[in-house]
Order: structure tokens, then sequence, then C-alpha cells
């Protein structure tokens, strides 16, 4: 099996072009481990569609399939287009949330950054619940998968690793939930650390990014239709929220290599 590691700002994927095999999730669980596998947060599939241009699964680290992935889709858009499979700049793909829009920006013949609609962030009343014995704070939004974000005085000393998997598995959340770590840094600028469902701590999320920028909309930090500037692990995203919650993310797309698997 061939396939061709990629990353959105450290938000790495094995992306591989065809079909899913039926034991889709040992192979994610093996390949991706950081010691004896390629390493990764998991595998993206890429396939023909019926309805958009291209076709998207996402499978995480630990075997589970994602509904949705923003810095893994703005990787989609860079692959099929500088390995000759398009020559759309503007294309469209399906993924398990929805069918969404890119808008690829080249840089000498190939895919530099790429512009996603995102489709609308749905925020709700911020909430509150006990984990042990402490009451936590969080803002439920849903971009296609749910985050809680939490908003906090300073991302670096966010307990991530902590808190993070124990919001995951909250009986709250049945399907398991991803959880960003927001510092308000200016009305343009946020700081995201996140947990991600099945994957746990990633240098970047796309979609948490978004998710981070529409809850700090919804609570008045950050401003609708203006462009705020999201501070992950891995470097920033641009994301645009507009007033009723449709979301935008303008970011990186990159190759790392191109490998080969025997025996899969």
């Amino acid at each position: 099996m061939k396939f061709t590691k990629m990353h959105g700002l450290g938000n790495d994927y094995l992306y591989v072009f065809g079909e899913v095999p039926e034991k889709i999730a040992a192979l994610s669980v093996r390949l991706s481990d950081r010691h004896f596998g390629a390493g990764s947060d998991g595998m993206i599939y890429i396939g023909p569609s019926k309805i958009a241009d291209f076709s998207m699964r996402i499978f995480n680290a630990d075997g589970s399939e994602a509904m949705m992935c923003g810095n893994g889709i703005r990787c989609v858009g860079k692959y099929v287009y500088d390995k000759g499979y398009t020559d759309k700049t503007r294309l469209t793909v399906e993924t398990l949330s929805g069918v969404k829009t890119l808008r690829l920006h080249l840089q000498n013949g190939k895919v530099d950054r790429v512009t996603v609609s995102m489709g609308k962030a749905e925020t709700a009343s911020p909430q509150t619940l006990e984990v042990d014995g402490e009451a936590v704070e969080y803002s439920p939004v849903s971009v296609g998968n749910p985050h809680a974000v939490i908003f906090c005085a300073d991302a670096e000393a966010a307990p991530v690793t902590v808190l993070g998997p124990q919001l995951e598995h909250h009986p709250a959340f049945p399907g398991g939930v991803n959880v960003e770590f927001v510092q308000v840094l200016s009305a343009r600028e946020l700081r995201m650390r996140v947990w991600e469902r099945g994957s746990g701590v990633t240098m970047a999320c796309g979609t948490g990014a978004c998710a981070s920028t529409a809850a700090a909309v919804s609570r008045g930090y950050c401003m609708p239709d203006t462009p705020i500037t999201v501070r992950l692990d891995g470097g920033a995203l641009e994301i645009t929220v507009s007033p009723d919650g449709e979301a935008t993310m303008t970011g990186p797309a990159a190759f790392v290599y191109e490998g080969e698997t025997i025996g899969c």
C-alpha cells in the first residue's frame, strides 16, 4: 500500500487514494504508532464521490472514524491538485459532516494554502460539568463534530493532558468530544491548545479553531465577519465567523514524504 504523509500545522495524517480496506481500524492504529509505525494522528482515504469532486474518510490513531478534519481537508486539496487528479482551484469534498468547498492558493504551481468553507458552527450557552469534584465551564460547539471550548487565563498552563481525556470520556459526551483550551490574547487573536477525540494532544485542529472562534464571537470576545488569528502549537490559522455562524478557515498544507507498506 502506497501512502503520502502530509500535515497541516503539524496535524499529520497518512493519505491514501483508493478504497478503504476492511480492517482499517487495526491498520490505522498500527501505522499511526509513532514508535512502531509511520507515525501520525491517523489515516485519511481519498476517493470519488457522487455529490462532490472527491470524498474523504478520516480514521484516528485509535482506529475510530472522525466526521471531519479541518487540517486534513486542506491537505486533501493539495494532494489531489499536486498529484494531478484535478486542475480545479475551487473544488468540493464530501465528508461525513457534509460537502465542503475548498479554494486552493498556488505558489510556483503547487498548492501552498487552502481556504475552506467549513459550514455553520453551532454554539450553545456555556455549561458546567463536575470533573473530579471541580466545576468546569465550557462552551458547547458543533462544527459537524462536537467540541467543548474552555476559556482560560493561560493556555500554556492549561491541564490539556489531564482534563482533556476526562472530558472526552465524560458521561455527558457518550460519543466523545474534542476539547479546546483557549486564551483570548486580543479581539483579533486567540491562543488554542487541543485534546482531539480519538487522537489526544495534536499540534493543531482546524475544526477546533473554528469552534473556538465561534465560541469567542458568541461570548463577545471577538467580532463576527472579522479575520481572527488562532495560534496553535503547530502554527496559526485564520478563521472568520459570520453573524449566523458560517465559518471560513485559511491555512497551509504540506507534504512530508511518500511511503509504501508491505504485507498490509
